[in-house]
C-alpha cells in the first residue's frame, strides 16, 4: 500500500468520532440531494406526461385570416379591427408538408388531421364537441390513446368513433351506440361508439370526438383537406425550438406544448431553480463541515505531521494525506448516503397512491442521479480537504513538535 494512503488510512480508523462525524455529514447530503433530486424529477415527469398525454408536441396550422379596416386615408382616428370568424381551412400541399417535417431531425412522427366544433346528440341529449378526424397509424405515433381505452378499443375507420368517458357519460351512450354529429351549418354524420377513453382530463374526457379522417373531411366540407399537421419530437424541451425550425420550413403557423402551456413551464422551471438552490446549500454545508472537522483533526496531529516532515516526508506527500483523507470520505458518504435516499425515496413513494394505483408523488431515481450524487460527495470531499490539506503541508516541522 502507498504510503500516502497507510497513513490517511490510519488517521480515519484513530479519529473514529471524526471520521463518523464527517461521513454522517456527507452522507445526510447526498441522500437530500438524490431524495430531493428523485422526487422534483418525478413530480415534473408526471406532469409533462399527463399534460402531453392529450396533446401533440408541435401543432401546425395555417395563418389565421386577419381582417383589413376600409378606412378613408384622410381619416385619422384609429379604427377596430375586430377578429373575424375562422372557417375550417386545409393547409396547402399537406402531404408535401407532411413528408417535410417527418425528415427536420428530432421529430419522430407527424399525423394529418381534421377538427372542428360540432354538435354531439343522442335522444333528448345534446353536447358541444370537438371532432378530431384522424388517420388512426399516424394518430397513434404522436397521441398513444390505446393505454386509455376503458371500453371497447381504438376504432376510427369507416362509421367507428372513439369518445371520453365524460361525453358517453353525458350523452348516455355504450359500446355500440350511435351518436348523431351536427355542424353549425347543418351538416350531420352518423358514428357508431367503438372505444370510450379516460385521458385523466376532465376538458378532453368531456369533449373529445374521434373519427376517421375521411368522415371528418365529409362532415366538415374539406373533401382531401387537413386542417392540422401534429408532430411529435424526441426531446420534450426541444419543442419550441423545432417549432420555430418547422415553421420557417414550411410557412405555417407551429405553435410547441411549451407555447400553449406557458405557465406549467414556468412551474417546472421555479422547480428546477428551488432544486438547485438546495442543493447549493447543501454542498455548502457539507463542504464547511468537512473542512472544519480536518482542520481540527490538522491541529490535533501538527506533532506527528512535523515527526513525518523531520523524517523526510515532503510536504507534497503530507498534502496527498490529507486530499486521500477528504476523497475516501466523500466516496463512502456517497456510496452511504445513496442508499438512504433510495429508501427515502421509495418510502415516501409508496407513502399515498391514486385511485387508479399509481404514486401520488412518483420519484425519478435515474442511474445519471446517482453518478451525479456520487461524483458530486467526492469532489466535495477533495475540495473542502485543500485548505487542511495546504496547512498541513506548510507546518514548521520544529515548531510542529516543540508546540504539538
Amino acid at each position: 500500500m502507498p504510503f500516502e494512503w497507510y497513513v490517511a488510512l490510519r488517521y480515519l480508523r484513530e479519529g473514529r468520532a471524526q471520521t463518523a462525524l464527517i461521513l454522517a455529514a456527507v452522507s445526510v447530503g447526498v441522500s437530500v440531494i438524490i431524495f430531493l433530486s428523485a422526487l422534483i424529477d418525478g413530480l415534473q415527469a408526471s406532469l409533462i406526461k399527463q399534460t402531453l398525454g392529450s396533446q401533440p408536441h408541435v401543432t401546425l396550422v395555417a395563418h389565421e385570416i386577419l381582417a383589413r379596416p376600409l378606412a378613408p386615408k384622410e381619416i385619422t382616428a384609429a379604427t377596430t379591427v375586430e377578429r373575424s370568424p375562422q372557417p375550417i381551412r386545409s393547409i396547402d400541399r399537406w402531404q408535401t408538408v407532411l413528408d417535410q417535417v417527418e425528415r427536420v431531425p428530432g421529430v419522430l412522427a407527424a399525423s394529418p388531421a381534421v377538427q372542428g366544433p360540432a354538435f354531439a346528440t343522442r335522444g333528448g341529449a345534446d353536447e358541444p364537441v370537438l371532432v378530431r378526424g384522424v388517420d388512426p397509424e399516424r394518430f397513434l405515433a404522436v397521441i398513444d390513446l390505446r393505454p386509455k381505452i376503458v371500453a371497447g378499443r381504438f376504432r376510427v375507420a369507416g362509421d367507428g368513433a372513439v369518445v371520453g368517458r365524460g361525453l358517453a357519460e353525458l350523452l348516455g351512450v355504450r359500446l355500440g351506440d350511435k351518436i348523431r354529429l351536427g355542424t353549425v351549418d347543418g351538416r350531420e354524420a352518423m358514428v357508431t361508439v367503438a372505444g370510450i377513453f379516460d385521458l385523466g382530463n376532465k376538458e378532453v374526457n368531456e369533449r373529445w370526438a374521434l373519427v376517421s379522417l375521411r368522415q371528418a373531411q365529409s362532415l366538415f366540407e374539406l373533401p382531401g383537406g387537413a386542417s392540422t399537421i401534429e408532430l411529435r419530437v424526441a426531446e420534450v424541451f426541444e419543442a419550441e425550438r423545432i417549432a420555430g425550425e418547422v415553421a420557417d420550413l414550411t410557412g405555417l403557423e407551429a405553435d410547441s406544448w411549451m407555447k400553449v402551456n406557458a405557465q406549467l413551464l414556468v412551474g417546472l422551471r421555479s422547480q428546477d431553480s428551488s432544486k438547485l438552490m438546495i442543493q447549493v446549500f447543501v454542498v455548502i454545508a457539507v463542504m464547511l463541515g468537512i473542512a472544519s472537522v480536518l482542520i481540527v483533526s490538522v491541529v490535533q496531529k501538527s506533532r506527528e505531521i512535523g515527526i513525518l516532515r523531520a523524517v523526510g516526508t515532503s510536504s507534497g506527500r503530507v498534502l496527498r494525506i490529507f486530499l486521500i483523507e477528504g476523497g475516501v470520505v466523500g466516496v463512502v458518504g456517497s456510496l452511504v448516503g445513496s442508499a438512504l435516499g433510495t429508501v427515502f425515496s421509495l418510502f415516501f413513494e409508496h407513502l399515498a397512491s391514486n385511485p387508479d394505483g399509481s404514486p401520488t408523488f412518483p420519484v425519478d431515481l435515474r442511474p445519471g442521479l446517482f453518478l451525479a450524487a456520487s461524483a458530486l460527495a467526492t469532489g466535495i470531499g477533495l475540495l473542502a480537504a485543500v485548505v487542511p490539506a495546504r496547512r498541513a503541508a506548510r507546518l514548521d516541522p520544529a515548531t510542529a513538535i516543540r508546540h504539538g
